[in-house]
């Protein structure tokens, strides 16, 4: 049990689709401290799972936080899913590509039939003859 699953804990019993509080709440609901940073950056409070540990709890408790108040220290939890885990509410099918399916890299192939080589183009031939005299005169006369 982690140090903010009780605030998960009672997100999840609230049965309204805003949640106001304020930081002493969500410390007294926590029993503990919230960080300096929660304080002091607005930053701390994104939806982000990434972005600090307790984001997660209110994550998987079905809630996101919006309209937060980093002057009067208080913000608002809204209702997203109703107590489900952010990995229950993402679609789980996995389309395969024929790609996949060979064991491929799915980006290869992904330019194919893009370009087109007009009739008489010779792709060998330098596209700049110019730059061919240039390399002759640095490096000498190309063999062939």
């Amino acid at each position: 049990m982690g140090k903010y699953t009780p605030l998960g804990d009672f997100l999840r019993t609230q049965r309204t689709q805003e949640v106001s509080l304020s930081f002493d709440e969500i410390e007294r609901i926590t029993g503990t401290k919230l960080p300096p940073k929660a304080q002091h950056h607005r930053a701390w409070w994104s939806n982000n799972q990434s972005n600090n540990v307790m984001t997660k709890f209110w994550i998987e408790a079905g809630y996101e936080t919006e309209r937060v108040d980093m002057a009067g220290r208080k913000l608002v939890f809204r209702r997203t899913v109703h107590g489900r885990s952010l990995a229950d509410s993402v679609p789980t099918t996995k389309k395969t590509t024929a790609a996949q399916a060979v064991g491929r890299h799915p980006l290869r192939g992904l330019l194919k039939d893009v370009t087109r080589v007009p009739p008489g183009v010779d792709l060998t031939e330098p596209a700049c003859p110019e730059w061919a005299d240039l390399l002759d005169e640095k490096y000498g006369p190309e063999v062939r």
